[in-house]
């Protein structure tokens, strides 16, 4: 048995090519798991359960069946899907967990992050986390009118674009410092975690321990990926 792990999938509805993909996935490979992580970024917007969840219904069914299969499937909040509410988790069958979190992984203490966190050079984003982990921020969104709230959204990613476009590409990848810190702060040797999009897996020495920090795929035209972790190793299966 294995454990399956996935992020950024950023889908737009649940009829596009990547939510057939994910719900083949879910009907599929995923019921042979012994469970499935979301680390975040799962939708590229979500502007509320009310305003959401009628445009991605079929991909919240898949995941409920596969949790009533009896496949425990966990989600993780991203920066995109933020406002992700009770309803979706009842709906979907997913359990939500704090970000990061520590999970004994066949003897290995891993750390699961979406991994904005971990990119503390840009100053920018951080300070966007900030506001979007505070329930408060969130609950103010949530109470704007359902027609502003996509106005908002489109506004959102128009600017996110633009800013990403303006600055250096290090800015926004993990800041190895911090990453270190984090693992000993939490006793891991390994780190699972998504945002970046730079898919990888890297090595960091501390204090003569070698820590491993797997970046997921991000899906895009030419590769959709689950990450599959065994006691025997750690491997992607691609969608297609």
């Amino acid at each position: 048995m294995a454990t399956h792990f996935l992020a950024d999938l950023h889908l737009d509805n649940a009829r596009g090519p990547y939510a057939r993909r994910l719900q083949g996935y879910l009907v599929g490979a995923a019921r042979q798991a012994d469970a499935v992580y979301v680390l975040g970024d799962l939708f590229e917007v979500w502007i509320g359960d009310d305003g959401s969840l009628p445009r991605h219904q079929a991909t919240v069914d898949a995941f409920a069946a596969l949790a009533e299969s009896g496949v425990p499937v966990f989600f993780m909040r991203g920066n995109r899907d933020f406002a992700i509410g009770a309803e979706f988790l009842h709906g979907s069958g997913m359990r939500l967990l704090p970000d990061p979190y520590l999970l004994d992984l066949y003897g290995v203490p891993t750390l699961l992050s979406h991994g904005d966190m971990l990119c503390t050079d840009d100053a920018a984003h951080q300070a966007f986390r900030a506001r979007y982990l505070d329930p408060e921020w969130r609950a103010s969104k949530l109470r704007l009118p359902l027609w502003l709230r996509r106005l908002v959204a489109v506004w959102a990613r128009h600017k996110s674009r633009r800013g990403k476009a303006r600055k250096p590409q290090h800015i926004m990848d993990v800041n190895t410092d911090t990453v270190v810190a984090e693992m000993h702060k939490y006793g891991a040797r390994r780190l699972i975690h998504g945002h970046t999009h730079r898919p990888a897996t890297h090595e960091h020495t501390a204090g003569g321990t070698m820590l491993q920090r797997i970046v997921l795929p991000d899906w895009r035209p030419e590769q959709t990926g689950v990450l599959v972790v065994s006691e025997t190793g750690c491997e992607t299966l691609w969608l297609g």
